[in-house]
């Protein structure tokens, strides 16, 4: 049973930085599809980055420039790399795996971000 773990998120002013990682468990991370969610008070949760096992990316239009999401397969882990943050970033942020062909869909417990002066 693959799990996930996130941490970095915290309190930081707009302008700023924040690094989130997400640590999986198990051993065939490096065929999944890593994906970044968020989900604001009262919002419908959002895509926010993606990463395929070949390292192919994609984000939301309202994050390109400002986030990279990476990962380190030998370490099992993915990183959202969120910089110019703005105050309508702040959400939890989630991540997920995904194989379809292995019947894998598990996300983790969330991570609070907060922008804000």
């Amino acid at each position: 049973q693959v799990q996930l773990v996130e941490s970095g998120g915290g309190l930081v002013q707009p302008g700023g930085s924040l690094r989130l990682s997400c640590a999986a468990s198990g051993s065939i991370f490096r065929f999944y599809t890593m994906d970044w969610y968020r989900q604001a008070s009262g919002k419908q949760r959002e895509l926010v980055a993606s990463i395929t096992s070949s390292g192919r990316t994609n984000y939301a239009d309202s994050v390109k420039g400002r986030f990279t999401i990476s990962r380190d397969n030998a370490k099992n882990t993915v990183n959202l790399q969120m910089d110019n943050l703005k105050p309508e970033d702040t959400a939890v942020y989630y991540c997920n795996a995904r194989n379809a062909g292995l019947l894998i869909d598990v996300w983790g417990q969330g991570t609070q971000v907060t922008v804000s002066s």
